[in-house]
């Protein structure tokens, strides 16, 4: 007899062959679909970032502790990013291109020059508001500089020869650690400038960690340029002095292209080549700047900040809402397109230095000493009223969240900050008036705002 061979039992059914093959099938796709919404940013060729670090720290400094967790666990406008060299030349050529042209250009913002008692000059809410709508070359913008920007002549010399794209960034009452940029390409280092601004106090933070040297008049940790700041001869808010780092960038680097303001709570991830070019050059747009994560309209920041006591006059806020809203500030809706939101994340602004850009800027400046350094509540109301109108590219909260790490602040106590700059700076939270009710629901000026946001019933 010939020797019977027998099917195992496992492949007798085809019916279980087949529900094997549907669930493998079907765990490959859903990881798949999984992994490819949490992946926002894409690059069109290969790309190999620096791999030996910027800078060693001690153990004792911790820059990479207490780092928060990401939210958003899908992407729903992922970036693409072009090649590395290709984006390398492009930048070299438009910044040369940029270069060439006469300072005499009609693009070119003249600045009101002369002396005050405050850096921003303290202008009234109807001097601010008469610049918004920018009419010739000839005409002046109050922005800034109405004191001197106290700095050292070699700090401002390299200042002016940053003649490309500059990141910027700033630390004071030692409140955030110096952490490295990531994701480096091999030429970028010598193409863009990092600068720091610091005060006396995070100075006397890094000579404790032998991070820099009192001697030295020029420092730099890994690749930030250390700038020290006088501040004592600024404004008495330390967030209001980061302020001046954060938004007249186009002033204190005047023949900078392109900038990149990272709150100092961040950690960049991505090469800043080809941010720029990716959120900004390929958009065709003046700035780019992440949506908040939770709020559309300017109000709930307003609330928000009064709630959590992110600043300290609550009757102040209060009075900025009302001025925003007898101005002509409305609230978010689809008639705003293309601006998909009337709140940012302000930690990380990207800009083209060009007139509406360093317009906007200047504005915004001047509402942030008029009020308070919450930049996010004069965002909106800034953006829709100048002329002319800049074109912004919000991105995607997801896409914020895979350009940069964040981490919690040095400082646990204080109020008052705002831009990541500043922290141990308090003052007691003032009592709000009786019809402040945090959303300004009995507030005359505000309540077409607010009937437009909510609906009357809300209200």
């Amino acid at each position: 007899m010939g020797k019977v061979t027998s099917t195992p039992l496992f492949f007798q059914s085809k019916l279980l062959c087949f529900s094997l093959l549907y669930l493998s099938t079907s765990l490959f796709l859903a990881l798949y679909t999984s992994l490819s919404k949490t992946k926002c940013l894409f690059r069109t060729s290969p790309f190999e970032p620096l791999q030996t670090p910027l800078f060693t720290y001690p153990s004792s400094y911790g820059e990479h502790k207490y780092a928060t967790s990401t939210v958003r666990s899908t992407c729903s406008s992922p970036v693409f990013f072009s090649d590395y060299w290709k984006v390398l030349k492009e930048i070299q050529d438009s910044c040369n291109a940029s270069s060439s042209s006469s300072s005499l250009s009609p693009s070119v913002l003249r600045y009101m020059q002369g002396k005050a008692n405050s850096f921003g000059g303290n202008f009234s809410t109807l001097e601010r508001f008469s610049h918004f709508e920018y009419e010739t070359s000839v005409t002046e913008i109050p922005c800034g500089f109405f004191k001197d920007f106290p700095i050292s002549d070699s700090d401002r010399i390299a200042m002016e020869n940053c003649k490309g794209v500059v990141v910027v960034s700033a630390i004071f009452n030692d409140h955030d650690k110096i952490r490295q940029p990531n994701g480096l390409g091999s030429k970028t280092l010598e193409n863009i400038c990092f600068f720091m601004f610091i005060d006396d106090t995070t100075l006397k933070g890094l000579e404790y960690h032998k991070l820099v040297s009192e001697k030295s008049p020029d420092t730099k940790i890994g690749a930030w340029r250390i700038v020290k700041v006088l501040s004592k001869d600024l404004y008495e808010n330390p967030a209001m002095n980061g302020v001046i780092p954060k938004y007249l960038v186009h002033r204190l680097f005047p023949n900078a292209k392109y900038s990149i303001w990272v709150d100092a709570k961040l950690q960049l991830m991505v090469d800043p080549l080809l941010l720029i070019h990716g959120l900004v050059v390929s958009e065709n747009v003046d700035m780019a700047i992440s949506k908040h994560p939770f709020y559309m309209h300017t109000m709930e920041e307003a609330m928000a900040t009064s709630r959590w006591k992110k600043w300290w006059d609550v009757d102040g806020l209060k009075k900025q809402m009302e001025t925003y809203c007898e101005l002509g500030l409305q609230p978010w809706s689809p008639s705003k397109l293309p601006y998909p939101s009337d709140v940012p994340d302000s930690a990380l602004i990207l800009r083209k230095h060009d007139l509406k850009s360093n317009l906007f800027s200047c504005l915004l400046f001047n509402e942030l000493e008029a009020f308070n350094p919450r930049d996010q509540l004069a965002f909106a109301y800034v953006r829709d009223l100048m002329r002319p109108k800049m074109k912004v590219n919000m991105f995607e909260v997801e896409v914020f969240e895979q350009i940069a790490v964040e981490y919690r602040h040095n400082l646990k106590h204080g109020s008052g900050t705002g831009t990541g700059t500043g922290g141990s700076w308090t003052k007691r939270t003032k009592i709000a008036s009786p019809d402040l009710d945090l959303g300004y629901g009995n507030s005359c000026r505000c309540q077409k705002y607010l009937l437009e946001m909510w609906g009357e019933s809300h209200v």
